[in-house]
């Protein structure tokens, strides 16, 4: 790729990057984005259309996001967000509905108190319900 004027811009790596995990078979997370079909929109090669495109809407601090993470990187498809936001539009980011209120498993162990990994345990591991995975207290337990 070559070197723009912008290229020291967080803006510029962000694009970068993006193109790296799309393009990129060497790349760690290709298998994730390239590897899974993922692509940039033919106008996104060149770097100036992109920043024309989301360059006024970034912030320090945000992330590019994609809407519909079955769908490439392009104007309509992309946003910035926060990361706790992306984290929460990932493809293995399942809600979970319990007493009428919808959160991810993330947001659940924040809000009660107990280590994610616990709760991922007990519902994709040992099978509990979404309430007693919810519910019961930490401690020792026949798993099975």
């Amino acid at each position: 790729m070559p070197v723009l004027r912008n290229s020291s811009t967080k803006l510029y790596y962000c694009w970068v990057n993006m193109r790296r995990r799309c393009d990129w078979l060497k790349h760690k997370d290709w298998k994730y984005y390239g590897g899974k079909g993922i692509s940039v929109c033919k106008e996104w090669n060149n770097f100036i259309n992109f920043k024309n495109d989301m360059g006024k809407t970034y912030r320090k601090g945000l992330s590019i996001d994609r809407i519909d993470n079955n769908k490439g990187y392009f104007k309509d498809n992309c946003r910035w967000v926060t990361m706790k936001m992306q984290q929460n539009n990932k493809t293995n980011s399942h809600p979970f509905t319990f007493n009428g209120l919808t959160m991810n498993l993330y947001d659940w162990s924040k809000k009660l108190k107990i280590n994610k990994s616990t709760l991922s345990m007990r519902i994709y591991v040992y099978g509990w319900s979404i309430r007693d995975a919810l519910t019961r207290k930490v401690g020792n337990y026949a798993y099975t």
